[in-house]
């Protein structure tokens, strides 16, 4: 019998359960009714039974309830039919409870699944790790940097960079530092920002790195700019005069000596002569110093790249005319490899023809006391996908102290350099959006890598 109140359907219990038990007790009075006693008491039972089990329907309700709640199992909804008014309401407010937390939920997945979606899209390097050196959180960014799949710990990046690894594991909250890492080709400076906070009693520190190589070449090479301008126009400015004054006098001079010679003693000329010979000194000088000037203008007023698409093939056989004849004088085997060989580049042809013959003449001087000497032209794609040119020689190379500063505007370790080649060599990169780096095994292997 199913009755629509809960409180009608419990009173009707009760009465049976009333009714059963006053009828055993007759039963019982009537001494030779054993058996249909038996019966009503086992009735009794029964009934006491279904009552309880009536009764803990709200407390299996509320059970289920909060163990939905425990376990995060918003998916259900609690359905109390025909128990009456006031369990109507309670599943109301059970079913809108539900529905609350489910919206709670979805919001928290959104918000996840927007900072996910923002920590892999950003272009800095983001790592969340415990102090012994597991990883919580790794973005693309990271996984493009070190060239991995997945990292589970710090100290699987020592076979990057050792350094790096001690840097990470030592940094303490606040701490910003700058590590260099040499990877093959590339020069890393790795700007590296710690912060500590702590999540269900786990103390995670967070890292942002990024690479500021370009960045702090950019600056570098502005520096060195601002610095030629200034240098430059104060030497014009003194130099000038000089030079046009010491040939105005040297014309004077010579009038003068050729309209009165006949008035001239010996010494007289020979003074003269003396004069006009340290005038010729001053002017041959100044002149000097300003084609020196002059010069090294030209670290200011380079040309903007126009930028076109070609092949990298192109680009070598037009090298390799130009230079075969000087680099079969010398008896200097050649080699070039292009890897694939369809390789493409946007570039200014003939800024790229100027950097690459400069370095090609570096490596002929520096194979001219060299057994064997060797020079190799590749071009390739590196391990992060950008486009790669390198020139190799077995030459005298390059000693640690000085290959920090080759690229240094006025450094040069050949007698009669200019200190131009390389700094102008790099600047061009720059306007590309590249990078050039040398690296150098004294009397092995010398290598300058321009990478796009």
């Amino acid at each position: 019998m199913v009755y629509k109140s809960f409180r009608i359907n419990f009173i009707i219990r009760i009465i049976v359960l009333s009714a059963t038990i006053f009828l055993l007790f007759y039963l019982v009075a009537k001494k030779s009714l054993y058996f249909t006693a038996s019966l009503t008491f086992i009735a009794i039972i029964y009934q006491i039974y279904e009552i309880i089990k009536y009764v803990e329907k709200t407390n299996r309700l509320l059970k289920n309830f909060l163990e939905s709640i425990r376990y995060s199992d918003f998916t259900r909804n609690f359905q109390v039919q025909g128990l009456g008014s006031s369990f109507d309401k309670l599943q109301e407010s059970f079913n809108a409870v539900i529905t609350d937390f489910q919206k709670i939920r979805a919001e928290k997945e959104e918000h996840y699944f927007y900072l996910q979606t923002v920590i892999q899209h950003i272009g800095i390097s983001l790592i969340a790790f415990h102090r012994d050196g597991k990883v919580e959180m790794i973005n693309n960014a990271s996984k493009k940097l070190f060239q991995v799949s997945n990292l589970k710990m710090i100290q699987d990046l020592s076979g990057f960079s050792e350094e790096l690894v001690n840097c990470l594991l030592s940094l303490k909250h606040g701490e910003n530092t700058l590590v260099k890492v040499v990877d093959n080709e590339d020069i890393l400076k790795l700007a590296i920002y710690a912060t500590e906070f702590k999540i269900n009693n786990r103390q995670v520190i967070l890292v942002s790195i990024k690479n500021i190589q370009y960045e702090l070449e950019e600056q570098e090479i502005e520096s060195w700019q601002k610095l030629i301008r200034v240098l430059t126009h104060e030497i014009m400015n003194s130099i000038t005069p000089i030079s046009s004054l010491s040939t105005t006098l040297t014309t004077i001079l010579d009038d003068f000596g050729e309209n009165n010679t006949n008035k001239f003693q010996d010494e007289d000329l020979e003074t003269l002569n003396e004069v006009k010979l340290a005038l010729e000194t001053i002017h041959k000088r100044s002149s000097g110093l300003l084609h020196f000037v002059d010069t090294y203008r030209n670290l200011t007023k380079i040309p903007k790249p126009n930028f076109g698409i070609f092949q990298v093939r192109k680009l070598f056989d037009n090298i390799h005319r130009l230079m075969q004849e000087e680099i079969k004088r010398k008896g200097i085997e050649c080699e070039i490899s292009i890897n694939p060989e369809s390789l493409e580049l946007s570039a200014d042809e003939q800024l790229l023809e100027q950097v690459l013959i400069n370095l090609i003449k570096n490596s002929i001087h520096a194979l001219e006391h060299t057994a064997n000497p060797k020079i190799e032209l590749k071009a390739f794609m590196n391990k992060r996908g950008r486009i790669s040119i390198q020139i190799s020689d077995n030459g005298q190379g390059i000693i640690k102290e000085v290959l920090d500063k080759v690229f240094i505007p006025f450094f040069t370790t050949k007698p009669k350099g200019s200190g131009i080649g390389l700094s102008l060599s790099k600047q061009i990169l720059r306007l590309h959006g590249g990078t050039i780096t040398a690296q150098s095994i004294p009397n092995e292997k010398t290598s300058f890598t321009l990478t796009f």
